[in-house]
């Protein structure tokens, strides 16, 4: 026999569905179109490994800095982006492995421990009642940013096509066959919430907080299928021939920089449609990294990162570095000649955030993260200025003395400087209601 305290899985989850109820939905449209709202939308983009900080490192704080020749592409857009130096996460010192996972949680991963919320997450709980899709996730080898409340990383797309089709094509298998589908996603959870509360009563603490994360996870599924089979009313937005011809193909990965390109017009794309008003886009994983052919660089991100000091190997990667701030540099000047629905540029209500959990790959280390926040300057951001975070708490950048300045890319000069903090700020400016957001102690002035 069990005992008294043991639960069947099935009672338990006979016993969710009625807690789960559908928000009002306030779709169907543009949202922003008909109700005089300004919409506001985040990207965030990812390379892994680091960067040639020696190359990368600005070094003059406040207006009128001088650009690194890695971040040179974005000099044209110095008016729209804040490079930020001296960040990291407390979380992430001494486990490289857990960068990529925690660059949007901030949290604190040990071997037994599951993932916060990632920003965009949290963000997309305000943003997706206007829009078709909750977020999109764009990611190489499908290892996305995101993370639920639940510490579950969702899945991210990478062939062009694919993403393309998920957001403008409808279903293959048709509407009423797509709704079936949805409609008994949910189908199992249909009990009632005086079962819940009674299963509770015989849970112990730990239980306790376990099945109030799962239920929160159970939640946001039920809340997104419900939305999804609402939208399936509502047509797709017709697209041109020329976004057509520009977007629904398939590029390989090998041509980096077309692929960049057309992943950037597919981000804005969904923006400029309104199907949805976050994404992520992580162009590799900590062991991996797109070579760059046409460069005539044939390793990996991840190859270069360890380079042991190898002047040509440090050579490539900062021009691996520069071409990836080139494609971002891309990206912006798209967002700026875009026209919303109300003919303000896409650039002035997306904010953007570039760059890596780590600083120095060769060691792993992941102090003084290399960033750069653009753009969003409808959402109340000023740009225009280097933020050095290190200022005041360290003896000045010694790119000339190589070692000294690796080491500041391994421990914080400035130990409260969490980069939750910058999470919390976009995350304010975004809409969402919260003072704090994983391991932040505060807010920037950005």
């Amino acid at each position: 026999m069990n005992p008294s305290w043991m639960i069947d899985r099935r009672h338990a989850l006979r016993g969710l569905g009625s807690f789960i109820a559908l928000p009002l939905l306030n779709c169907m449209r543009l949202a922003g179109a008909a109700e005089g709202e300004t919409p506001r939308r985040s990207a965030f983009i990812y390379i892994p490994n680091g960067v040639n900080t020696l190359d990368y490192q600005i070094t003059s704080p406040g207006e009128g800095y001088e650009f690194s020749r890695s971040l040179m592409p974005l000099e044209k857009h110095r008016a729209v982006i804040t490079p930020i130096s001296g960040l990291h996460h407390p979380g992430g010192l001494g486990h490289h492995h857990n960068c990529q996972k925690i660059w949007l949680t901030g949290g604190h991963l040990g071997p037994t421990d599951r993932n916060t919320i990632s920003v965009d997450q949290q963000m997309a709980e305000v943003t997706s009642p206007h829009t078709r899709f909750h977020s999109l996730e764009i990611a190489n080898k499908g290892e996305s940013l995101a993370w639920t409340a639940d510490g579950i990383r969702l899945p991210g797309m990478s062939r062009c096509s694919e993403i393309f089709a998920h957001l403008f094509e409808e279903p293959k298998n048709g509407t009423a066959a797509q709704r079936r589908s949805l409609r008994r996603k949910v189908s199992v959870l249909d009990a009632n919430l005086e079962e819940v509360r009674s299963l509770e009563r015989k849970m112990g603490v730990e239980d306790k907080g376990r099945m109030n994360q799962y239920m929160t996870a159970v939640r946001e599924t039920e809340i997104r299928t419900k939305r999804a089979d609402a939208w399936l009313d509502v047509p797709r937005p017709e697209i041109s021939d020329a976004d057509r011809k520009r977007n629904e193909r398939d590029v390989p990965q090998t041509q980096a920089g077309d692929y960049f390109r057309t992943v950037y017009d597919l981000i804005i794309l969904a923006f400029q449609t309104d199907a949805t008003r976050v994404v992520t886009f992580s162009s590799g994983l900590e062991g991996q990294g797109l070579a760059i052919p046409e460069l005539g660089i044939s390793q990996s991100r991840h190859e270069l990162s360890h380079h042991n000091g190898d002047a040509g190997h440090m050579e490539k990667l900062t021009q691996s570095d520069t071409f990836s701030v080139e494609q971002f540099s891309y990206f912006l000047t798209r967002l700026a000649e875009t026209p919303d629905f109300n003919g303000r540029p896409l650039l002035d209500t997306t904010m953007s955030l570039f760059g890596s959990g780590m600083a120095y790959g060769h060691s792993h280390g992941n102090a003084n993260l290399p960033l750069v926040l653009a753009g969003g300057t409808g959402c109340g951001l000023m740009h225009g200025r280097h933020v050095d975070l290190n200022q005041g708490h360290f003896d000045g950048y010694q790119l000339d003395e190589p070692g000294k300045h690796y080491h500041l890319c391994s421990r914080p000069a400035n130990s409260n400087a969490h980069m939750s903090n910058l999470l919390l700020t976009m995350a304010q400016k975004m809409g969402v209601e919260t003072d704090r957001f994983g391991d932040s102690n505060g807010e920037l002035d950005l």
